[in-house]
């Protein structure tokens, strides 16, 4: 009988619940409109791939025939768009307002310290608060100087008589195999929305689990909640069981854009990355009410969670290896729902592995559903003695 009573508790909950994003539609505003903000905006920005025509600015000091064709050659490339200048100082102004990504200077005698072979120097300015353009611009910039460089020791090598056949090895003793395992066509878009769409997902469900949890408190509508649910543990079931359904919709379709309609590579199957996002989401719910638990202030709430969920997007190790941070950082990455949504990534999305390889991570995942039990009750009391400041 008690069971039952429980189960009409929490469906009274969820009635509230409703009841009150239909009076606030923050909460589908904030989760998701949100998301399908990111969704357009990721899937949109590198809707080709490689991100291309980067503005890079020349200034040719020397304006011979060797110069103009490194600039032409540079703007040929797929990535470079090349933007000439006259000066130095005209390019910098133009770098320091963001018109371009980097500068590349040409000096005075730049064909004849080559053809005396008097090694040349090229001067690269890379304005790195932009990271993607300045790295791309670096790398394009990079290749096109040592394939200028091979285009002038060939020609001195064939005015020394050397046969083309033996060229090669001179120019380039060892040669690379290059094997771009799960992104062999180097899609940016792949790289990048894999991992920030469902970080800005984890994102949205903690703030809006701290929200939904915290203006309780901040509106005095807490006893109101625990009347309706009987207790705290049937109250968090109820909001619980909404928001999973929520998100867990939204989590769904994340996936099925990324794999079946943009076709991003899944050496693995579709409903092993289904359970994987869905641990995630329940994982993510369980922070939420954890930092509510331990900090019952709407407002310090939210921003505590939304710094935690920042930070998670540097620490799930996707733009930077684990191992190459600090100490301290490597213990942190493990906070993280999103960090084993990443591992769990890897062994199924690229290596295919199966249950072998993602299982440990998966049950990581449930083990943050453990993190409302250390707070339900000090979460209780606040929501009975309201005892916490409100604004």
């Amino acid at each position: 009988m008690s069971k039952m009573k429980s189960v009409k508790q929490i469906r009274d909950v969820v009635r509230r619940e409703l009841r009150i994003w239909q009076k606030r539609p923050i909460y589908l505003i904030g989760s998701v409109l949100v998301m399908l903000f990111c969704t357009v905006f990721y899937l949109s920005f590198l809707k080709e791939g490689v991100p291309s025509d980067v503005p890079i600015a020349i200034v040719d000091l020397d304006g011979s025939s060797t110069s103009r064709n490194f600039a032409s050659q540079l703007d040929a490339t797929q990535l470079g768009k090349v933007v000439h200048f006259d000066t130095f100082e005209e390019a910098r102004r133009h770098l320091q307002s963001g018109d371009i990504t980097s500068i590349c200077i040409l000096p005075e005698g730049f064909n004849r310290d080559i053809q005396s072979q008097r090694q040349p120097t090229i001067s690269f300015y890379i304005n790195g608060l932009y990271f993607l353009g300045g790295s791309l611009a670096w790398k394009d910039l990079l290749t096109m100087v040592n394939l200028t460089a091979g285009a002038v020791q060939r020609n001195v090598l064939q005015a020394k008589g050397v046969a083309p056949s033996q060229m090669d090895g001179l120019l380039r003793p060892v040669d690379i195999d290059i094997h771009q395992i799960g992104n062999a066509t180097m899609n940016y878009g792949a790289y990048l929305a894999n991992m920030m769409l469902p970080g800005m997902l984890q994102m949205v469900i903690v703030i809006i689990m701290i929200y939904s949890l915290g203006t309780e408190l901040k509106y005095g509508t807490s006893r109101h909640l625990l009347d309706t649910a009987g207790n705290i543990t049937n109250a968090l079931a109820g909001k619980f069981l909404l928001y999973t359904l929520l998100f867990t919709a939204i989590g769904f379709s994340l996936e099925l854009i990324l794999y079946k309609w943009m076709g991003f590579p899944l050496a693995g199957k579709l409903g092993n990355m289904l359970l994987a996002v869905f641990l995630m989401i329940i994982a993510a719910e369980s922070v939420g009410v954890f930092i509510i638990g331990c900090v019952p202030v709407c407002r310090f709430a939210i921003s505590v969670g939304s710094l935690y969920s920042v930070l998670g997007l540097s620490l799930t190790g996707f733009t930077l290896p684990i191992e190459a941070m600090p100490l301290p950082l490597r213990g942190l990455s493990y906070m993280y729902p999103l960090r084993y949504y990443y591992m769990f990534y890897i062994q199924e999305g690229i290596f295919a592995s199966g249950f072998a390889g993602w299982y440990v991570y998966a049950a990581v995942l449930l083990l943050f559903l453990l993190l409302p039990a250390f707070v339900m009750k000090r979460l209780e009391h606040a929501y009975i003695y309201q005892d916490y400041e409100r604004n």
